[in-house]
């Protein structure tokens, strides 16, 4: 769709409940004016934004006329915009808070002050001294919003906001309208959700202002920030691209593109704990758009383009033993094999999978979906061996005799932690992980009597609904955490409560009461807090307050460790405790060519971040056999996005739209599973409710004023005096990479100019106070990309 013609004054606009009414009705806006240069053979000054060019034109941008004019502008906008700190002599460095000179509040810059194109077009520009001062107008600040801040006492009337909105977004949200002469920019409704905003934040990238802001983003991690979901995601798949082509029809193409990412999508798409869903920007505005369903969609209709894409390395001869097929060492296997070596996965039980196999139930993740992602990677040549078990059937020197150049341990976490309390030894108390195991291997009967849950976590909302399953007449579950400490995903505690499972949050088990050495009852006390004042795991208790609960079954579900039995067998000595505090990047062991991943790193953690876990360590050890430790898949070419978003009534309101679930009557006595999936229309409703965040990182910055660089040569160095002073070097991206000060600038440039080759530009600056004038820059910079420069990196202190 083309765009609308250039931006026109409406007929009104909201600033909060405050309309405006505006004096003309489509009336071009004529530019703010700062941009005017002499065009030979015009007497006036023309504004060059929106001046054509014409053949043999000649255009001057730095006569007296131009530079005086500039100025009349520049003062006829600051006299509504607040601009103490620009004429402050202490401004360098700044934070605004304290003030040194007691300037008010609502005359100070905003935060955006030292990271403000305004302020560099005012550097640049130079401000009179005859500037009025600024008398604040106490216009209205919209703080309520969903994601951005609007405060009107700093807009500039520039209209660059309602230009993105229109011209390159077409929503309209925004408009402006003339009152005594001036724009007063503004929505078209009283809110944002009422004038169909899409809050893509287009607006907020163009502000030259702090007029309008994020209410969070931090500069170092701004594409992080601004497209969570896809950073959050262990995996890093490209959330935004497969949306959106979702949303576009192409669904074959969106399972390409989680296929770039994910050995494991369809496993990943009905049991997947959703980090990118938690960070969703969407959530903001009403919920979060319902990722892992839309994910499911698209895996459900793979039509497997990306097949011919694949490509996998020529043999490099190398072997790799895995020792556990659950979802970190099928993983690894998987990009090993794509960079070309052979790789024998070793598996203790009699099918591969893991946890996701033994531990999470058919209702929620069917086996037919496991078999189904496993038959892939076998298919590409990763050879899975069964019923093998590590320390009995298989050892680090069979495998060194058998020539595997490198071993991977990803066995996981198998056994469940005990219960230290009375009772806890007595018939009908069984742990989490192995009442799960039984049930999926089809060893477990129906329940009789009550069952009750011990543990706030994911393991124990599984066993409580297991038990549902199992004819259990009665489920409740009892954990320390209160209801807004519990780590089980909000969707399973709503799960469980949906279907009848009782919580009782903040009780621990005092303990367990038998009878005829079974089980039949619980004595609880209350829990006053799980962790202590440094965050460790240190309940305490009121043991006071107490309550008996009657059960026939107990499950305990608090927690995972690792069987660690066959290091008896091996040189390779890894302590649980150390385990616990291992970052997941310490993937290495202290036996050559020996690496972990997983759950046994990190654990317990959840299966993107094990596969996560499982390619990190696959590229190590490929690094570690000779190889380059990179493989990047595009089975889907890349096509810059439409920034086009169209204009969809009420779109903010739009709630998510709801699964298709089994009833929970008919989920009683068997294992079928709960949630059915999106179906065409639902998928498509649901990816138009994305914001499209991603296309913000597309919208190119402004031009700014030109800097003062000098190139960094022989020549040029030879003219710097030898005095006091600060410079700043710059590399080829014009990207400032050093500021330092020094006692002889020359002397410190000439050395540069012989010993950092990527420094090409700089600029410097005399200063008798060279240490301050330092700290001024660097503290600068630092407010302004949230970093130091890339040079400086042995800065203590900038004060």
């Amino acid at each position: 769709m083309p765009p609308p013609d250039e931006a026109k004054s409406i007929e009104a606009i909201y600033r909060g409940n405050e309309k405006i009414v505006s004096e003309f009705s489509e009336r071009q806006f004529e530019g703010c004016k700062l941009c005017l240069v002499k065009v030979k053979g015009q007497e006036e000054l023309v504004p060059a934004c929106c001046t054509p060019v014409s053949d043999k034109m000649k255009v001057f941008t730095d006569t007296e006329q131009v530079r005086e004019e500039r100025k009349v502008q520049l003062m006829r906008i600051l006299a509504r915009h607040p601009h103490a700190c620009l004429i402050c002599a202490q401004k360098e460095g700044c934070t605004t808070e304290p003030c040194s000179t007691n300037v008010p509040v609502e005359e100070r810059c905003c935060p955006q002050f030292g990271n403000c194109e305004l302020e560099s077009i005012a550097e640049y520009i130079g401000i009179r001294e005859d500037t009025s001062r600024y008398i604040p107008q106490n216009l209205p600040v919209i703080k309520n919003a969903p994601l951005f801040l609007r405060d009107y006492n700093l807009c500039i009337g520039c209209t660059r906001c309602v230009r993105a909105c229109q011209e390159l977004r077409g929503v309209g949200a925004l408009g402006f309208v003339y009152k005594n002469g001036e724009v007063f920019v503004g929505t078209v409704a009283p809110t944002l959700m009422d004038s169909d905003c899409r809050f893509c934040g287009a607006c907020v990238e163009v502000c030259p202002t702090g007029a309008l802001r994020d209410k969070e983003l931090k500069t170092a991690r701004r594409e992080a920030d601004l497209v969570p979901c896809k950073y959050a995601c262990p995996a890093n798949v490209d959330v935004p691209r497969y949306i959106q082509l979702i949303s576009e029809g192409r669904v074959a193409e969106a399972a390409a593109v989680i296929r770039e990412k994910l050995p494991l999508p369809n496993v990943l798409a009905h049991a997947c704990s959703r980090p990118c869903e938690n960070v969703c920007r969407r959530r903001e505005v009403n919920e979060a758009v319902s990722i892992c369903s839309l994910k499911r969609f698209a895996m459900e209709n793979d039509t497997e383009i990306w097949k011919e894409k694949l490509e996998i390395a020529k043999p490099t001869g190398k072997k790799v033993a895995i020792i556990g097929a659950g979802p970190a060492g099928l993983s690894a296997a998987y990009y090993l094999v794509r960079l070309g070596h052979s790789v024998t996965v070793f598996e203790a039980m009699p099918e591969p999978g893991g946890m996701m196999r033994y531990g999470v139930q058919e209702y929620r993740l069917p086996k037919i979906i496991i078999e189904e992602d496993i038959r892939e990677i076998a298919d590409i040549g990763v050879e899975i061996k069964t019923d093998v078990a590590f320390g009995e059937d298989l050892t680090f020197e069979s495998l060194k005799s058998d020539s595997f150049s490198a071993t991977i341990i990803a066995v996981g976490l198998q056994t469940s932690r005990k219960l230290q309390v009375d009772g806890a030894d007595l018939a009908g108390v069984v742990t989490g992980l192995d009442f799960l195991k039984d049930v999926r291997a089809g060893k477990a009967r129906n329940l009789k009597g009550k069952a009750l849950v011990i543990g706030g976590g994911n393991v124990a909302m599984d066993a409580a609904l297991t038990a549902l399953r199992l004819r259990a007449s009665d489920v409740q579950v009892i954990c320390l955490e209160n209801s807004e400490e519990m780590p089980a995903f909000a969707w399973e505690v709503q799960q469980a409560l949906q279907e009848g499972v009782k919580i009782h949050n903040s009780y621990g088990v005092k303990k367990i009461l038998g009878k005829d050495g079974k089980v039949f009852a619980v004595e609880l006390m209350c829990c006053l807090s799980v962790f202590d004042e440094e965050g460790e795991f240190h309940p305490s208790f009121d043991e006071e307050k107490t309550m008996l609960i009657e059960t026939d079954t107990i499950i305990l579900a608090i927690g995972q460790a690792p069987d660690l039995s066959w290091q008896t067998t091996s040189q390779l000595k890894i302590s649980e405790s150390k385990l616990a505090h291992v970052d997941l990047s310490a993937i290495e062991t202290n036996m050559p060519g020996v690496f972990m991943c997983g759950d046994i790193v990190k654990g317990p953690t959840s299966i993107v971040e094990a596969l996560a876990s499982g390619r990190q360590t696959a590229f190590a050890v490929d690094k570690y056999l000779g190889g380059t430790g990179i493989l990047e898949d595009r089975f889907v070419d890349y096509a810059k996005p439409n920034p086009w978003l169209g204009k969809v009534e009420k779109l903010a309101y739009k709630q998510s739209v709801p699964m298709s679930c089994l009833p929970v009557e008919e989920r009683t006595g068997n294992f079928l599973e709960v949630e059915l999936g999106y179906n065409e229309k639902m998928a498509q409703e649901e990816a138009s409710r994305c914001l499209r965040c991603d296309l913000r990182l597309n919208i190119q910055q402004a031009a700014q004023p030109p800097e003062k660089w000098l190139k960094l040569d022989a020549s040029t160095v030879a003219n710097v005096p030898e005095t006091d002073g600060v410079y700043q070097l710059l590399n080829e991206n014009n990207e400032a990479i050093y500021i330092k000060g020094t006692l002889n600038l020359r002397k410190d440039l000439q050395e540069q100019l012989t010993t950092n080759p990527e420094a090409k530009r700089f600029l410097y600056e005399e200063a008798k106070m060279f240490t301050t004038r330092e700290s001024e820059l660097l503290q600068q910079f630092l407010k302004k990309h949230g970093r130091l420069p890339r040079q400086n990196v042995d800065i203590d202190d900038l004060y």
